[in-house]
């Protein structure tokens, strides 16, 4: 448990700038605390224990904004930054290495029943807001747009960008014409599309 706990804690000093120490982060960050409680929770709830675990996963949640249901799977060294906002579904699995930001929505459709909820790789990184809906994989390395709603399948070292969200580089070559993608700055080549059909117009108007 020591050494797991060490490793979590090293790997959020790898991915947040902001971390100053191994203190602070053990005692202060709502990631440490919703992760180490669903796995109290976790092991309840595959011992049968359903409401304790429940108990335990709505406590986490009041203390932290992160709702991780019990029967979720999760790995080693997720790091959720921030965390207000996150929901975890009961059949969600998350693979070892991921990064999640505030406002993640791993979830169903409500039209799925048995596994209902996504599968994320490994070394996974998340951003702000996104929705992953429905119970496909999210393939390892990928990364998922901030904001961006995902409802099929994404390969593995892909970038998702956009509603409903699209594949824009694979394997590091574009798929679209896109900027440089990262978490903060993406273009929907979507959006990108209808912002020229509409430049077109404007022309064709004014000529």
């Amino acid at each position: 448990m020591f050494s797991e706990l060490k490793e979590l804690i090293e790997a959020y000093k790898a991915r947040d700038p902001a971390a100053r120490s191994s203190m602070e982060i053990m005692l202060l960050y709502p990631g440490i605390k919703a992760v180490r409680a669903h796995r109290k929770a976790h092991w309840c709830y595959t011992h049968g224990h359903f409401f304790i675990a429940r108990w335990i996963s709505q406590r986490a949640r009041r203390r932290t904004g992160i709702e991780i249901h019990p029967g979720a799977t999760i790995g080693k060294r997720l790091v959720i930054d921030h965390g207000m906002g996150i929901v975890i579904g009961e059949t969600a699995e998350i693979g070892d290495d991921c990064l999640i930001y505030h406002g993640v929505t791993l979830g169903g459709t409500g039209k799925d029943h048995g596994k209902r909820h996504p599968t994320i790789g490994n070394n996974v990184l998340i951003g702000n807001g996104a929705k992953i809906l429905g119970p496909f994989t999210v393939g390892d390395n990928s990364r998922i747009a901030a904001n961006s709603v995902v409802l099929t399948e994404i390969p593995p070292n892909s970038t998702a960008v956009g509603v409903p969200a699209r594949v824009v580089k694979r394997d590091g070559v574009k798929m679209n014409y896109v900027s440089e993608v990262d978490v903060v700055s993406v273009t929907d080549p979507i959006a990108a599309e209808i912002a020229a059909l509409r430049a077109r117009i404007e022309q064709l108007e004014n000529e």
